[in-house]
């Protein structure tokens, strides 16, 4: 029992032990992440002077590299994004300014630096002739600075220039294409389920039918069985046989022989009265 005690109590001992020093990992390691954190966000903001005082010596590929550099150690920054975005919007990249600063509007989370990477982003479009997009991504930088008169300048330009250049006649012609193809694949499976449909309710008319034609050829051959069974109008009663010509009826044989049991007994009559008058016999004697 006292042996029993002990394990217990050396167990509770070193778990007490594990869970303090798991605690000191701990407690050590945050210090530690949050200071290697502090050191990347430090080194990104170096990149980004870096990258800003090689583009004022016209050295554009360092300063790419450098934000490049900044973005990789914080990617939740939208300067780095913004700034490169600029860089190559200044030397007619649009493309790559498009993808900076679509990624700095989703990133920003401050309205103002919102508003600068719609506007920025707008005008890439506008360089593109893309002004659907442009009205677009105005519209969304005017969302979080409406005052900005800048803004709504630009937007109503990309407006007009939309009225002016309306989409390509093809881009509206594979629209009216795809509709088209799906009014047409829609009348299809509607046609296809009609005739599914047509099909079941003729397999159903025609089985009614055999049906029919059974039950039909069923009373005909009753109808067969029956023609050696002649019947009066009155139902069930047998028809009188009749006469064929060349033999007697049965109401004539039963006639004729009424008559000739009549001539029998006429006969038989007139012996049994001359018997009563005594007439004589022949004797075997010769007297």
């Amino acid at each position: 029992m006292i042996s029993e005690i002990k394990n217990r109590k050396s167990l509770f001992i070193r778990a007490f032990l594990l869970v303090l020093l798991l605690s000191s990992i701990t407690a050590f390691a945050q210090p530690q992440q949050a200071k290697e954190q502090k050191k990347e966000l430090k080194a990104a903001q170096n990149f980004l002077s870096e990258a800003q005082q090689s583009l004022q010596k016209d050295k554009f590929p360092a300063a790419e590299a450098d934000y490049r550099k900044a973005i990789f150690l914080n990617p939740k920054s939208e300067t780095a994004k913004y700034n490169l975005g600029t860089a190559y919007y200044g030397k007619e990249k649009n493309a790559e300014a498009m993808l900076r600063f679509q990624q700095a509007a989703t990133t920003a989370t401050d309205k103002a630096e919102k508003h600068k990477a719609f506007h920025n982003l707008g005008n890439t479009f506008m360089n593109e002739k893309k002004y659907t997009e442009a009205v677009e991504a105005y519209k969304n930088a005017l969302r979080n600075n409406p005052n900005d008169d800048e803004t709504r300048y630009n937007l109503a330009l990309a407006k007009d220039m939309l009225d002016k250049n309306p989409p390509p006649p093809e881009d509206k012609d594979d629209k009216d294409k795809k509709d088209q193809d799906k009014k047409d694949q829609d009348k299809k499976d509607q046609q296809d389920k009609q005739d599914k449909k047509d099909q079941g309710d003729k397999g159903d008319q025609k089985a009614d039918k055999d049906k029919g034609d059974d039950k039909q050829d069923k009373k005909e051959g009753d109808k067969d069985k029956d023609q050696g069974k002649p019947k009066d109008e009155e139902g069930d009663k047998p028809q009188q046989q009749q006469p064929v010509p060349g033999q007697l009826s049965p109401q004539q044989v039963k006639s004729l022989l009424e008559a000739m049991n009549n001539e029998e007994k006429k006969t038989q009559d007139k012996i049994n009265a001359e018997k009563q008058k005594g007439a004589k016999v022949k004797s075997d004697k010769d007297w």
